[in-house]
């Protein structure tokens, strides 16, 4: 069986980069990929750890398909100017009709429990809700 620890990855980060962008809303801000991934160790070449660099991919990622924007990306450590799109506004305030709980809340009870089979589920079902025209 494939090892799907990459794709939880993406949700942890994805979840976290929306959530970081939600606080600071609608003020563009700094958003540094170790805010998000955890402290990174180049190597000997300067080169950033997989684990950065698949944020980093979760970053270009959610502005591709139009949940985030920003001016630039920094060296691979930061995007500059990150704010939440109206598509990325409209997913985390929407309300789940059976908790009475914005899809904000309900991403940040489910990022900090640590589990990723109820992560995975509800970033599933809020990309498939918002998907991009």
């Amino acid at each position: 069986m494939l090892d799907d620890l990459h794709i939880h990855d993406f949700y942890r980060d994805a979840g976290r980069i929306l959530l970081a962008l939600f606080g600071q809303f609608p003020v563009p801000s700094t958003l540094y990929i170790e805010d998000i991934a955890g402290p990174d160790n180049p190597d000997e070449f300067g080169l950033h750890s997989p684990r950065h660099l698949a944020c980093l991919g979760a970053v270009s990622w959610l502005k591709q398909s139009g949940y985030i924007s920003f001016s630039q990306l920094v060296r691979q450590e930061a995007a500059e100017e990150a704010v939440l799109s109206h598509r990325g506004f409209l997913l985390l305030i929407n309300s789940e009709a059976e908790s009475g709980q914005s899809n904000a809340q309900l991403l940040n009870s489910t990022v900090r429990s640590g589990s990723s089979p109820k992560l995975q589920a509800l970033m599933e079902r809020l990309m498939r809700e918002f998907a991009p025209l």
